[in-house]
């Protein structure tokens, strides 16, 4: 009888809440420890975010917003469901972490002039426009957004809402990987402004690889200026229009697949000028390129080459991996 007992309060503790909170939390404070080791943030020096630091976990919109804005390295974990109405504006040396079934809606991040960000595995919806974006990066360096899951509300108007992931005045080393941007109009866009040439030449060196754009109206992403390498990316249910190459972008897309889109799967439209695309093996399904050919091509890429799934592979694939995964 006594060993049926001991057996019955280990299984308690196993199967216990309090037990697997503690275990999504070591988890969490495990991965958030990672640098980025994917496209152009694994450049100037590399982006390792806050892993120098001490470890807090944040459970409302006050806590994140003071430790995000403390000054040296810190790792955030972000812990529950936390609603609320804010922009949280994010100081250099951070990385802010999800832990699996955490979410934040109507509250944002601001990376404004600051270097060297890490923002994993966030669920984040519903950001008011008065708010910004969901992710906002103005003139910062070496900023790595991963395995996050972004939407709007399509039923909203589409100004109600600003960018999922907006990429601007001259924000350099960036990589967006294994992300999902879903239910929203204006889903992404690299420089802000056909009039900010002196800013943005020569800088908006930007990754996207292995994301999900699913249901979104434009801006998938919006590219003006930058150079941008896209690759294992997978566009489903397109409502408007997918990647749109301005002012002389320069945009190499690779390994990626469009399905149940609208005709404007590579285009031009809204710019003074266009922008230039290379495709290489990407599956355009029924829907077109219409964008004069580019220069960028893989070899001129300063990172290690990114494993290529093939455009045949990657409608199976990446809905399995973009998002909060972790």
């Amino acid at each position: 009888m006594k060993h049926i007992v001991i057996a019955l309060l280990a299984a308690f503790a196993v199967a216990s809440p309090h037990n697997a909170s503690g275990s999504r939390s070591e988890i969490a404070r495990q991965q958030a420890g990672d640098a980025c080791s994917i496209g152009y943030c694994t450049q100037n020096g590399g982006t390792t975010g806050g892993a120098a630091g001490e470890t807090v976990t944040v459970t409302n919109v006050d806590t994140l917003i003071d430790a995000a804005g403390q000054v040296g390295p810190l790792t955030i974990i972000v812990s529950g469901a936390i609603s609320g109405s804010a922009k949280v504006r994010v100081a250099s040396n951070k990385t802010i972490y999800g832990e699996a079934g955490s979410s934040l809606t109507g509250v944002g991040f601001y990376i404004r002039r600051a270097s060297n960000v890490i923002i994993r595995n966030m669920k984040i919806s519903k950001v008011e426009a008065k708010n910004g974006d969901a992710i906002g990066i103005d003139g910062s360096s070496n900023i790595w957004v991963d395995h996050c899951d972004l939407s709007g509300d399509l039923n909203r108007g589409k100004d109600d809402y600003d960018g999922l992931v907006d990429i601007s005045h001259g924000a350099e080393w960036i990589t967006v990987s294994n992300t999902y941007f879903h239910d929203h109009w204006k889903a992404s866009l690299i420089g802000h402004s056909d009039n900010n040439a002196q800013e943005d030449n020569g800088s908006l060196h930007v990754t996207y690889a292995g994301n999900h754009f699913h249901m979104t109206y434009s801006r998938a992403p919006l590219i003006r200026f930058g150079t941008v390498h896209i690759i294992n990316t997978f566009w489903d249910s397109l409502i408007s229009s997918g990647v749109n190459c301005r002012m002389g972008a320069q945009v190499l897309i690779q390994s990626s697949a469009f399905r149940n889109s609208s005709q404007n799967a590579v285009f031009f439209a809204d710019s003074k000028e266009t922008g230039y695309a290379v495709l290489d093996d990407v599956d355009l399904g029924g829907s077109r390129n219409s964008v004069p050919a580019g220069t960028l091509i893989s070899s001129a890429l300063p990172y290690p080459p990114i494993a290529a799934l093939g455009s045949a592979a990657v409608a199976n694939t990446i809905p399995g991996t973009a998002g909060q995964k972790l």
